[in-house]
């Protein structure tokens, strides 16, 4: 242990210089980032994160559960979204985690990578490898998703098909904007799209120009008399700003990316409330992130990089 320490410790240091002289540091201090995370009020700490591997788990666990009500789910993604930037939701007067949390919900410190820190993540901190392992349930040493523009094998289904196809549920859609996850050839999810195609199962794949498409689409999904009974979006805000300058919780473009993503998720969440038959309607929410990100990348062993979220209206 104490060797990996040290190599994590060599890895961040190699990363801050840089980020000094990249200009994008904004004080981006482990020790910084560390206060910010506790500021958050995760009810576990660094040590005892939760893989986000288990969010397969919460899924599968509601829409098999008992009881009288329809089953539902949704993960609204927060793609980029650090630990520490979660903290800002307290001083945040339209908030998703906020309003889940107000509800009785829950507020948990997670991990993508493989591993927690500070073990070396055997997969890279992006964006293919964290959704793919919570739609899954497995690490990329089983699927193979180690980093972006890697094709999934139908070996490894996501939970979108097989909960379908088992008639768990009637159906399911996955609404994004980045066309990293279906809609290239080198996409993660292509074969599966035609697997489920191929079966004429109701599983809908749905990509949209930006941010403003996919809540357009989720919206519109919700508001619709057959809202799909498993829906799972994920949004760019924090990810994209982060690309552009930054993603510490410092720079004011990540403040508003975060902002505008917590926006969308409680306009979701309240769309969700006001639906017709939602008082017949059993739903989990989940609010979660892939990865983090320092400077303007991610996909690295920093803390910064391996710690994202989860946030539920229900306990786990």
């Amino acid at each position: 242990m104490f060797f990996w320490r040290i190599i994590s410790a060599i890895a961040t240091f190699g990363m801050l210089i840089y980020g000094v002289f990249a200009g994008t540091n904004f004080n981006d201090y482990t020790s910084n980032y560390k206060k910010n995370v506790e500021a958050a009020a995760y009810e576990n700490d660094f040590d005892s994160a939760i893989p986000q591997t288990e969010i397969y788990k919460m899924i599968d666990s509601h829409l098999k559960s008992g009881g009288t009500k329809e089953k539902k789910v949704i993960v609204i993604g927060y793609d980029g979204c650090r630990a520490d930037v979660v903290s800002l939701y307290k001083n945040s007067e339209k908030s998703a985690i906020k309003a889940l949390l107000a509800d009785g919900g829950h507020l948990k410190l997670s991990y993508c990578g493989g591993v927690n820190y500070p073990v070396i993540n055997k997969q890279k901190t992006s964006t293919a490898p964290g959704w793919c392992s919570m739609l899954t349930g497995k690490w990329a040493a089983e699927t193979g998703i180690t980093d972006n523009s890697i094709v999934k094998s139908n070996d490894y289904l996501t939970l979108l098909t097989t909960e379908v196809e088992s008639k768990t549920i009637d159906s399911s859609a996955f609404y994004v904007s980045w066309n990293g996850h279906f809609v290239d050839e080198d996409s993660t999810y292509y074969l599966e799209k035609k697997y489920a195609e191929d079966k004429n199962l109701d599983v809908v794949m749905l990509d949209a120009d930006n941010d403003a498409g996919t809540y357009a689409n989720v919206k519109a999904d919700i508001m619709g008399t057959e809202c799909s009974d498993f829906i799972f979006s994920i949004f760019e805000y924090c990810d994209h700003y982060g690309h552009d300058t930054g993603f510490c919780i410092n720079n004011p473009d990540q403040v508003k990316g975060f902002a505008e993503q917590e926006s969308d998720a409680v306009d979701i969440i309240n769309a969700i409330k006001a639906r017709e038959n939602y008082a017949n309607e059993d739903w989990l929410i989940i609010l979660t992130s892939d990865h983090g990100g320092y400077n303007t990348g991610h996909g690295g062993p920093t803390m910064q990089e391996r710690y994202t979220f989860i946030c539920t209206n229900k306990d786990f």
